[in-house]
């Protein structure tokens, strides 16, 4: 079974990358509105390469970095109220870590999920922006569909990933 803490950090990366996502789909929404791809392409420049594809590497690099953050995190807090307000003994606290956190079960695994965790909802968010009508409305249209699929596509992904880790 999946342990408590891989979806905690699920979900705090995904209302994280919802939120960045949608500030995403709006840029690039409008940025189309504003015919600034219009602009890209009269100068001969590809706006897939120069605009989104660079927003795609760092969307599936950062949301890695993200998950790690938010593992330390959780293990520094948890050190903080066993140790320090409970009183339970820092070796036996770091002895039980070490004991019950396998590598590839949990480290390697949560790596795994969220690069795609990343693949999936930069894709989603760049979509959006770049499919929005290029008025106002559909940029809000858009910015707000992508929060709402983003955030089913990481239950989703992660039911589905969790299911195929974890299948012992």
């Amino acid at each position: 079974t999946q342990k408590p803490p891989t979806a905690i950090s699920a979900c705090l990366v995904g209302s994280e990358m919802c939120i960045r996502d949608s500030s995403l789909t709006a840029e690039i929404g409008l940025m189309r509105a504003g015919e600034q791809f219009s602009a890209l392409e009269a100068m001969g420049v590809n706006p897939v390469v120069r605009i989104l594809t660079p927003r795609f590497v760092g969307g599936v690099i950062s949301v890695p970095i993200l998950c790690a953050l938010f593992s330390a995190v959780g293990v520094l807090g948890g050190w903080l109220i066993a140790v320090v307000m409970i009183g339970v003994d820092p070796g036996a606290f770091w002895g039980q870590m070490s004991s019950g956190v396998d590598f590839y079960e949990d480290v390697l695994n949560g790596i795994t999920k969220s690069c795609i965790f990343g693949i999936a909802i930069t894709q989603i968010a760049l979509y959006m922006g770049n499919s929005a009508k290029p008025t106002p409305e559909g940029v809000s249209s858009a910015t707000t569909s992508c929060v709402v699929i983003s955030a089913f596509a990481i239950l989703g992904l992660d039911f589905i990933l969790t299911a195929f880790m974890f299948n012992n």
